[in-house]
């Protein structure tokens, strides 16, 4: 059983599986290909499983592949995090809007991210361990980025949620604004 939640932007999905627990712990099927595919209404077929770990204030993205892209499914099992999808899809009505969803290791909500959107998420705990599977290979010469802060996107962080400036690579930080990034066709 697998929980489809829509979100503002209709090709990201936040699903939750079902989870089985008593006195003694937990258990959930964490995928199922059928299932899935299901869910999001086409088959994905996965080559690559990712664990990123990240200490509180962290503000990893946004990040995306023009060629070569990945669709991801993203799922936090240590701590907490605001999980943001942007579509970067020329064609797409959605173009340039954003969504945020906390997953959490309470809460075992997944968020699926297609192909055509920038992804970044935001360490709300003291540290977070995130799983998440891509249907394409990292690919360094194809990456993008585009600037967590920047005004035309208008994400709202909730940096209340830390206790500082949020925490950048230099890659993030030098990250272009949304008139000069890349868009998907």
């Amino acid at each position: 059983m697998l929980s489809v939640e829509p979100t503002s932007l209709p090709e990201v999905l936040a699903l939750t599986p079902k989870v089985f627990g008593d006195d003694r712990g937990f258990f959930m099927e964490s995928w199922n290909q059928r299932r899935f595919d299901e869910a999001v209404g086409r088959p994905a077929r996965f080559v690559q499983d990712n664990h990123s770990r990240s200490a509180g204030g962290v503000l990893r993205g946004l990040h995306y592949q023009v060629r070569q892209p990945q669709d991801k499914l993203v799922r936090v099992v240590t701590g907490r995090v605001f999980d943001v999808a942007v579509d970067m899809r020329r064609s797409s009505p959605n173009l340039g809007k954003w969504v945020g969803v906390e997953l959490s290791a309470d809460n075992m909500r997944q968020l699926w991210v297609p192909a055509g959107f920038a992804h970044g998420f935001l360490v709300l705990s003291r540290y977070a361990e995130l799983l998440y599977k891509t249907t394409d290979y990292y690919s360094p010469e194809h990456e993008r980025a585009l600037a967590w802060s920047d005004r035309h996107v208008g994400i709202r962080w909730p940096l209340g949620d830390v206790p500082r400036e949020p925490i950048v690579s230099a890659k993030d930080a030098a990250a272009p604004a949304w008139d000069a990034c890349e868009l998907f066709d």
